[in-house]
């Protein structure tokens, strides 16, 4: 079944709320889990005729103008969705019942997913409409009379009545009406043609006649591909606006409506931010809620306050200078419901039953516009307050690490949300992690506790074998354990137990297999230069910046790429010269197992290759000699020509080009054969 979005226009118009109710709630139904992806279709169907005029290699004329009714056909649709949206908010603006209020914002919910209607739609009156009805402000200022503005529904109504006769005539008349080209239209909805006192009353009263040319033809709402809903939403939020009729359900879909309109409309991030909406919303916030209700209007505004933090990094600086650091770390402390045992030492009950799936939707959240707000403060000195406020919110960090979600899913999600933020606070901060006491089942190195590093190393071995989304996935993890591992020399022990064990089988490369050094080693050749380079440095510290330690464990093939950007390729060093880490003076002792085999181990490949013939076996001094002339002749030819340049090591361990190729008499002689030869040719 069709909805009649021209009968709902009609309806609001007379004021027939119960008509107005009915009607959108049809809306709602048929379209709530709908997205509007016109564009997507749109290329599908040029993609289609393309292939069909390559395959006839003869372009059919008769049915040229079928592109035109495609676009027409979906820019009707299009106005008419960004009709109801704007007839929606000026109803909304007359005083009708709270029910109907939530029922239109639903409405409003579903059609603001579609960017293409916002360029008009997104105004400062209805952003503070919106943020009034979400508890975010008490200003007045988005407000119109409670009297309806006829006028503005006559013109809407006249349009399509003026619309619906234009094609009765067209359908008369055979379809020979004039085309409208879709471009011509789609310029009006451009927002960045839409100056700053564009209102959505002004902008119908003076495109009127477009509006009619829009609508010739068939009148008809598209199908829309089906989305899929946020899990993230409670079982009873799937009824819509049927489940929830008071203020909650009011504020819920007001804010559901704002994260659809910061989301998809750069213009209304920059009108949020001048608006100074971000204010009200830190103050629902940091307002004494209880964070440990089941209620889902906070992860809305916290949802509302991420996007706009990740999409306006001015907003984001503003909110940490205004205290958002620990007005959200209150609000994580409270969702987890916190007992401390000291002052950076949170109660961890074994027993305690794992976090509610709404409690873990909030306190994701959290964590993401912590990160926002702090993600370069890792690259500062923090003053003793702010040290002492991320030793807090570490303490509370390593909780999240440590407990369990109700979904297994979130576990994941949630670690690595801990991850990101964790990599973004200052280093110093982090030995809260290590600083809890020893327990009889806990992991220990040199009498410190492991717990949360364990946590760790199997969250990153888990990413390692999942393989999908590998550099966002694993760069956060990598980049932790490799700082922590340098400045803590029982975190870096413990890690190199787990991921370097002593070698002892040495018959395979250090890339085969499936343990968490040979999946590393294999990063260290990956095509993505952050990735590998993550990699290779976690490695390398474990070897505690030993050169040859380094080649030992991994190869020299696979060790070059890293060796080279730090200039160590000689070997000259032990460790990098920029190392400011202090490690330990402990030797690597190596197995009995290695020891037999050591001389026999090729340290490009880092294992014990088969023994080969030796291809010069036989072969006299004078054959060996002018086997090496032909080699430097052929060599000596490609670098000529620009297909190879040879390299060499200088006394920083840099790789360089080799000069002075000419000057060796092997390549002399061989360059005066090479001409010698060319000569002859060119005589035959």
């Amino acid at each position: 079944m069709d909805v009649d979005i021209e009968g709902i226009i009609q309806c609001i118009k007379q004021g027939d709320e119960n008509g107005v109710q009915m009607q959108l709630q049809q809306f709602n139904k048929e379209y709530g889990q709908c997205f509007f992806f016109d564009a997507d279709d749109r290329e599908r169907r040029r993609q289609r005729k393309l292939e069909e005029f390559r395959k006839s290699k003869v372009r059919d004329y008769t049915n040229s103008d079928s592109d035109n009714d495609d676009f027409e056909q979906e820019d009707r649709g299009l106005i008419l969705r960004q009709n109801l949206a704007v007839v929606i908010v000026r109803f909304m603006r007359s005083g009708v019942k709270r029910s109907l209020q939530t029922v239109s914002l639903h409405s409003l919910r579903i059609l603001t997913r579609d960017k293409k209607i916002l360029g008009h739609l997104v105004t400062d009156s209805t952003l503070l409409t919106l943020a009034k009805l979400a508890g975010l402000t008490a200003d007045d200022a988005g407000e119109e009379a409670n009297d309806p503005d006829s006028d503005f529904y006559d013109n809407i109504i006249a349009s399509l009545a003026e619309a619906k006769l234009l094609q009765g005539r067209a359908e008369e008349d055979g379809g020979e009406g004039e085309a409208v080209h879709p471009n011509e239209e789609l310029s009006v909805v451009d927002e960045d043609s839409r100056s700053d006192e564009l209102d959505s009353d002004s902008w119908f009263g003076s495109h009127r006649t477009s509006i009619n040319e829009m609508h010739k033809g068939s009148i008809r709402q598209k199908a829309l591909e089906r989305g899929r809903r946020d899990r993230r939403e409670s079982k009873m939020e799937g009824e819509g606006e049927e489940g929830e009729q008071g203020e909650e359900g009011l504020r819920k879909e007001a804010l559901k409506v704002l994260c659809n309109m910061v989301y998809n409309s750069t213009w209304a991030q920059e009108r949020f931010s001048a608006l100074r909406l971000l204010e009200g919303l830190t103050e629902r916030l940091s307002s004494g809620v209880n964070w440990s209700s089941s209620s889902s209007i906070q992860f809305y505004e916290l949802r509302l306050m991420f996007l706009i933090t990740a999409l306006r990094p001015e907003l984001s600086a503003q909110l940490k200078q205004e205290g958002g650091v620990p007005i959200l770390t209150a609000a994580l402390e409270s969702c987890l419901e916190v007992q401390w045992k000291e002052p950076y030492e949170c109660v961890l009950e074994p027993a305690a039953p794992p976090i509610s799936l709404e409690a873990s939707q909030r306190v994701m959240e959290i964590l993401k516009i912590l990160f926002n707000i702090t993600y370069s403060t890792h690259k500062q000195e923090p003053s003793e307050e702010d040290a002492a406020l991320y030793r807090h919110l570490v303490a509370i960090l390593r909780l999240c690490l440590m407990r369990k979600c109700t979904l297994p899913e979130d576990n994941d999600e949630l670690q690595g949300h801990t991850v990101n933020l964790l990599t973004a606070l200052p280093l110093q901060c982090l030995n809260v992690l290590l600083t809890v006491p020893l327990q009889p089942e806990s992991e220990q190195s040199l009498g410190v506790n492991m717990d949360c590093v364990h946590t760790l190393l199997k969250f990153m071995e888990r990413r390692l074998e999942a393989g999908d989304r590998v550099k966002e996935k694993l760069t956060p993890i990598l980049n932790l354990l490799t700082e922590s591992c340098r400045v803590h020399r029982e975190t870096r022990l413990y890690i190199r137990k787990h991921i370097l064990p002593p070698l002892k089988d040495v018959s395979h490369r250090p890339e085969e297999g499936d343990t968490i050094k040979s999946r590393l080693v294999r990063l260290m050749t990956h095509l993505d230069t952050d990735l590998k380079h993550c990699a290779a440095d976690l490695l390398f510290v474990l070897c505690k910046e030993n050169v040859r330690r380094f080649v030992k464990y991994t190869g020299y093939g696979n060790a070059a790429g890293l060796l080279a950007t730090r200039g160590l390729l000689g070997g000259q060093g032990s460790r990098s010269s920029t190392s400011e880490a202090q490690y330990s003076s402990d030797s690597d002792s190596d197995t009995e197992e290695y020891r037999q085999v050591k001389d026999r181990v090729n340290p490009v490949t880092g294992r014990v290759e088969v023994e080969q013939p030796n291809p010069m076996e036989g072969m006299t001094e004078e054959e060996k000699e002018e086997e090496a002339r032909r080699l430097i002749m052929l060599f000596n030819k490609l670098s000529k020509d620009n297909i190879v340049q040879p390299m060499g090591v200088d006394e920083e361990g840099k790789l360089v080009p080799m000069r002075g190729l000419e000057e060796n008499p092997l390549a002399e002689e061989a360059k005066s054969e090479s001409d010698n030869e060319a000569e002859s040719e060119k005589d035959d």
